[in-house]
């Protein structure tokens, strides 16, 4: 497990979203992009969950039902994994699912599997800026006046965030609530792998 960055908040999860079937990236679903090696030889999924395990102590990676070797990468790096019957549905379900497993947490750190690109310091930026008690209880990275992933929540929306359904993420909570938008040099924020032309 990598060495926590110094000052992050102890009581915050980092959940670790490996449940989309990626069928952009292969729509036979023979090839699992989380699984696809960067160029540097490391897994799509372990360098996004490194980067996780860097920021925050603890960390829930929700993987679908059928899919083992995701989750067995994921526990050997030391995430907690979490199977959800229900990813299926949509990104909602699986965010729901991993807060519920984590909601004694004083706040969560959403981040997306396959943004392999995410810097730790900027993951932990996020949540240094909750933990802090900012007047905004969510921030979001800013990298060229876009905004990205990952995005980090106070305890306040715990509530909104266990009642999220659909495929749209959290998006409902960002669009109604004021947001702490953090400007950072990582253009990872903006970087997911959709097709495998974005594996280079």
């Amino acid at each position: 497990m990598a060495a926590p960055i110094p000052g992050s908040p102890a009581g915050f999860a980092g959940i670790l979203l490996a449940a989309g079937r990626g069928s952009r990236f292969d729509p036979s679903g023979a090839r699992s992009k989380l699984l696809q090696e960067l160029p540097g030889g490391e897994r799509v999924a372990a360098a996004s969950a490194r980067a996780l395990l860097a920021a925050v102590p603890r960390v829930v990676a929700v993987v679908r039902p059928d899919d083992e070797a995701t989750a067995h990468l994921l526990r050997d790096l030391g995430c907690e994994v979490l199977v959800c019957a229900d990813a299926g549905s949509g990104m909602a379900a699986s965010l729901a699912c991993g807060v519920r497993r984590a909601q004694d947490a004083s706040g969560w750190l959403i981040a997306l599997a396959d943004m392999p690109f995410v810097r730790a310091a900027t993951m932990a930026a996020l949540v240094q800026a909750v933990a802090q008690g900012a007047e905004a209880s969510i921030a979001a990275p800013m990298h060229d006046g876009r905004r990205g992933n990952p995005v980090a929540f106070g305890r306040a929306h715990l509530p909104a965030l266990l009642a999220l359904t659909g495929d749209q993420g959290a998006r409902s909570i960002l669009n109604n609530n004021p947001v702490n938008e953090l400007a950072v040099d990582d253009a990872g924020i903006l970087l997911d792998i959709d097709t495998p032309s974005d594996i280079q």
